[in-house]
């Protein structure tokens, strides 16, 4: 990667040049579509836009209506939903984006309270319900937008069978969907796009973060057949580094087969977190896929929970997040940096580099399972006595 800079540098190309169509782009989109599933690449365009959290979402958007002539888009319950609706706010008064708050599937905390595929059966069913509502008077929505892992929302991989069936959906009534692989992408998960777990192929794809090769770049991959409008006013797109950058990238993960690298790891430290939930009574859930992988904490027995309803502005004694952050700091003086998600902030996220050997792995979960245990004898500290009710 290093090498692909440089070599941009000592061209004395420019290296921002907005829509201008360069070697070092050509070589990106080539790239690029090397790496998407073949039912996509075979009819793809790629668009660039500035490289912000919100620049690809709104463009999706952008997309998506100009396509169809509508205004909704629907959006599912997480942090990536609040992203999406401050990307249509700068669109104008002309984006209607009132927020739908449609119940992304899950296990441990299922809105219907069962879980499993009987929670992702309603959850699909009421998408359908939203999509074919007609007695408040809305047209169809423009588009639909979804993650395949809720990484933010702390680690929440969809339902491979939920994401074939909201595919099926979105078809059947002409809205477009929009796969949103801004954390998930480039091998993350143990596929190169997150998308190829379940077979899905989307209309639109969201790109950002891991396809710069660390350099800030992002991109929305679409059909060829839907109509963009006018290129945005966002500034800083088709950076020549940051090209250049995700080119070796891309063709170091793809060449050196890392996604596959990723899945292996992976299913070998789940199952190695997993035993920590059978050990620890602060544990309460381990999921994940690929190397994103979440360890959700609880509260001690007796003490409150943490709301889940994301208006958490800081981990209070006692609660879930409480405990998360005390695992963040076991963690820290153990000389290992890991990172908090979840709407509470009580999920420890580890999402370790693509390259990281399987001794590298060893060591990491040796030091966390070292933090979870301090923190549960702690725990242990302040259980209430024997026979005495516990409040939850």
């Amino acid at each position: 990667m290093l090498e692909a800079i440089r070599k941009v540098l000592d061209s004395g190309a420019p290296l921002q040049v907005m829509d201008l169509t360069t070697p070092v782009e050509d070589a990106f989109v080539t790239e690029l579509l090397h790496t998407l599933p073949p039912g996509l690449a075979d009819h793809a365009r790629v668009r660039f836009c500035g490289p912000s959290g919100t620049d690809p979402v709104a463009t999706a958007v952008e997309l998506v209506r100009a396509t169809t002539g509508r205004n909704r888009v629907i959006t599912f319950t997480c942090t990536h939903h609040r992203a999406t609706a401050e990307a249509c706010a700068g669109l104008g008064d002309t984006c209607d984006m009132r927020r739908v708050s449609l119940p992304y599937p899950q296990d441990r905390h299922c809105p219907f309270g069962v879980g499993g595929e009987r929670g992702a059966e309603l959850a699909a069913h009421w998408a359908e319900s939203v999509l074919d509502d007609r007695r408040s008077g809305e047209q169809l929505p423009a588009g639909m937008i979804l993650a395949p892992v809720h990484s933010e929302g702390g680690v929440v991989p969809a339902p491979d069978a939920w994401m074939r069936r909201m595919r099926r959906s979105t078809a059947e009534r002409s809205v477009l969907l929009i796969a949103d692989e801004t954390e998930t992408g480039v091998g993350r998960t143990g596929a190169f796009w997150a998308v190829e777990h379940s077979g899905v192929l989307p209309d639109v794809l969201v790109l950002s973060k891991a396809i710069g090769g660390s350099l800030p770049l992002a991109a929305v991959v679409h059909r060829d057949d839907l109509r963009p409008g006018e290129p945005g006013a966002r500034t800083f797109r088709g950076n020549q580094l940051a090209l250049a950058a995700g080119a070796a990238t891309l063709a170091h993960v793809r060449e050196h087969r890392l996604a596959e690298h990723a899945a292996v790891l992976g299913r070998r430290m789940l199952t190695r977190l997993r035993g920590l939930a059978e050990e620890f009574r602060c544990v309460g859930d381990v999921r994940g896929r690929g190397l994103m992988l979440g360890v959700e904490l609880v509260a001690p027995d007796g003490a409150r929970e943490t709301p889940a309803d994301g208006t958490v502005t800081g981990p209070a004694p006692g609660t879930a997040a409480e405990a998360a952050a005390a695992v963040q700091r076991e963690c820290l003086r153990r000389g290992l940096i890991v990172d908090l998600a979840g709407p509470s902030g009580n999920v420890v996220r580890l999402l370790p580099p693509l390259i990281v050997t399987e001794e590298q792995t060893s060591a990491v979960l040796d030091r966390l399972a070292d933090a979870v245990a301090a923190v549960d004898r702690s725990h242990g500290d302040q259980a209430p006595p024997h026979g005495a009710r516990a409040v939850r």
